[in-house]
């Protein structure tokens, strides 16, 4: 018999992956691209967080569904339930931080680098028709 990973189940699979990779480039990183980094993902409504936040409290209401029904027990509700409120928490207190990074992330205004215009070159000085 043949087990086959539904798309979703692969999909959370590629995300982990995902996140795993994101971390190491965060363990690399300058202090200004971690900032970029960080500043995407503590977004609390479409960053990283924010949008776990969000799969927990669907998961929640899948698993209190199920609880109803008699196929899950409660506990799993709850524990869902927890992990959405625990998070959504976790973004309040982040919230209160998330100008410092983005300031970080952002480069000052007097670090920008101009580009000098090229030189004429002498041989195509005084050449007009």
């Amino acid at each position: 018999m043949t087990f086959t990973t539904c798309y979703p189940a692969r999909l959370a699979d590629d995300i982990a992956g995902l996140l795993d990779t994101l971390n190491e480039h965060l363990i690399q990183a300058t202090p200004q691209e971690a900032a970029q980094i960080l500043a995407k993902v503590l977004d609390g409504e479409d960053g990283v967080l924010g949008r776990m936040t969000g799969l927990m409290a669907t998961g929640s209401h899948f698993a209190k569904d199920l609880s109803m029904r008699d196929i899950l027990p409660p506990e799993i509700w709850l524990a869902l339930g927890r992990a959405a409120n625990e998070l959504h928490d976790i973004g309040l207190d982040i919230d209160e931080h998330t100008d410092t990074i983005s300031a970080l992330a952002t480069p000052p205004p007097d670090a920008t680098v101009t580009v000098p215009k090229p030189a004429v070159s002498a041989t195509g000085v005084g050449r007009h028709r």
